[in-house]
């Protein structure tokens, strides 16, 4: 009988094992790449998931706050540009006042009020609601001490202005609009807290209809008081007044009429307790943003040193408020980063950190881009929505290059700040600002200003380098710290705030 395990020859049994030893990884190769891209795809698409989740959460926190900071920004751009037309003299002096005056007590009031970002934005993500209503009102107490103690800066304008050497005439229009400011300012006591504390538990649309409405209704009785009843400076900064304060009256009643009732539980004074804690944080706060918002106004002050002052001053107040106004979009990404980091701390969960981080620098990033390319377009047209005078347009002209450059680095750093200010890091970032601004843009600024030919590009030019820097190191600093060791110093910040709800007991009203 043949032995048919034999009827093979030896060469083709061979060839074939060698065969099947080639196709059998080949079958496996293609099955694990096919799962590979399958695994890419679901990847990618869990990537796109992610990203369009945590933009959902950015952006509710962040249009509300455009909206608001742009329209409460926006009513003081259309003053100085009511008063502009009223007389050159008078827009320099406001422009004096808004730039130095106000900017300064601006700066401290906000960085004060940033302590009340973080601390409610922690206290929401850990689930402490009620601790919410008590930050608020702490900050209230620490914001309306601060700026009496701050008021001098207003009543005595004329005096400071000719000490640092501004023009008689300036310094005399700056004086008056200085004391016209001083109801003015007491608003942001209320409306700057009441921000960070209805945005860090996501009900700040509210406030977003509010400044909208206070937008058209302060242009409305700009006209009226300044070209109907013929007020001049004066209608133009009544004006000012009541459509500010009546968005803080619309906040109120939202607030006091139930409509957080998890947060707000009435007036109590736990809140004079434990004070220190919340003056420390908010000193530190202050620090960081005021070097960030006097580096500005230093600036308009070595502008007002230029020859033919008036017009220096006006050209580069009008750049740096269009500037300021385009940072307004750029302040709602702070607001947003500020929200999620500091919501996400308080949960515990530092990936979640990362990645909101990663797509609030991305998003803010491409939308300081589209302003660029529009302040470029633009270029001269900007300067006669303030003036008439085509010196100051002229001037203008030749800065829009530099305000183009400055607005495609406010999609950037002002997030990085927010995010530090939800971390809770402001120390930190404040020695960053000191150094970046005032021992190299300033002085950069100063140099190129007065030793060389550029004049006020010279100045700006400066600006940007103080800019450039911090813009560099915050991302440095953002990129090596560690968001585990932010958890836990976050959970022992709210450990060291925290009060019972029973202990709330002692309410004066509802």
């Amino acid at each position: 009988m043949c032995n048919h395990n034999h009827s093979l020859p030896t060469n083709n049994r061979q060839g074939l094992r060698e065969h099947t030893r080639r196709q059998v990884p080949v079958m496996m190769d293609d099955r694990m790449e096919t799962k590979l891209l399958r695994h890419e795809e679901e990847e990618e698409g869990d990537l796109k998931q992610r990203i369009w989740d945590e933009s959902k959460k950015i952006w509710r926190v962040a249009l509300p706050s455009i909206i608001s900071r742009v329209s409460a920004f926006g009513t003081i751009v259309v003053t100085q540009s009511f008063i502009g037309h009223v007389s050159e003299t008078d827009l320099a002096g406001y422009a004096l006042v808004q730039s130095l005056s106000v900017r300064f007590i601006n700066g401290i009031l906000l960085g004060m009020s940033s302590a009340t970002e973080t601390l409610c934005g922690q206290s929401f993500g850990a689930g402490q609601h009620h601790m919410m209503g008590i930050h608020l009102q702490r900050s209230w107490i620490v914001d309306l001490i601060t700026l009496t103690i701050l008021l001098p800066i207003l009543i005595f304008g004329t005096q400071i202005f000719k000490l640092v050497g501004e023009e008689e005439s300036i310094a005399n229009s700056g004086g008056y609009i200085s004391l016209l400011f001083i109801p003015f300012v007491y608003n942001w006591i209320f409306s700057l807290t009441i921000q960070m504390y209805l945005q860090a538990q996501l009900k700040n649309m509210i406030i977003a209809w509010l400044a909208a409405f206070q937008f058209a209704f302060h242009i409305s009785l700009s006209l009226v008081f300044v070209y109907k009843l013929n007020l001049g400076v004066s209608g133009a900064m009544l004006a000012l007044l009541m459509s500010s304060w009546f968005v803080v009256i619309g906040e109120f009643i939202y607030i006091f009429g139930g409509w957080c009732p998890n947060s707000w539980k009435g007036f109590t004074v736990a809140a004079f307790k434990d004070l220190l804690p919340t003056v420390k944080l908010s000193v530190s706060s202050g620090v960081m943003l005021c070097l960030e918002l006097w580096y500005y106004a230093l600036l308009v002050l070595l502008a007002g040193y230029m020859p033919n002052a008036e017009v220096a001053i006006s050209a580069f107040s009008i750049c740096l408020n269009t500037n300021s106004w385009e940072f307004m979009i750029s302040l709602g990404f702070v607001g947003a980063a500020c929200v999620r980091v500091a919501n996400e701390l308080g949960r515990g969960n530092a990936k979640a950190v990362k990645f909101s981080i990663k797509v609030l620098l991305g998003t803010s990033a491409l939308i300081g881009g589209f302003f660029f390319v529009l302040c470029l377009l633009f270029r001269k047209n900007l300067s006669y929505l303030f003036t008439n005078d085509e010196r100051v347009a002229d001037t203008v002209s030749d800065l829009s290059l530099l305000l183009s450059l400055s607005v495609l680095l406010n999609g950037v750093y002002p997030v990085l700040s927010g995010v530090a200010i939800g971390a809770g890091m402001q120390g930190a970032v404040a020695i960053v600002n000191l150094v970046c601004f005032y021992l190299i843009g300033i002085p950069l600024g100063a140099l190129l200003g007065y030793l060389t030919s550029l004049g006020v590009k010279g100045i700006w030019i400066g600006m940007i380098g103080g800019v450039l820097t911090q813009t560099i190191t915050l991302v440095y600093m953002i990129w090596r710290t560690d968001w585990d060791d932010e958890v836990k110093k976050a959970s022992e910040r709210l450990s060291r705030f925290y009060l019972n709800s029973d202990e709330n007991s002692e309410q004066t009203s509802n």
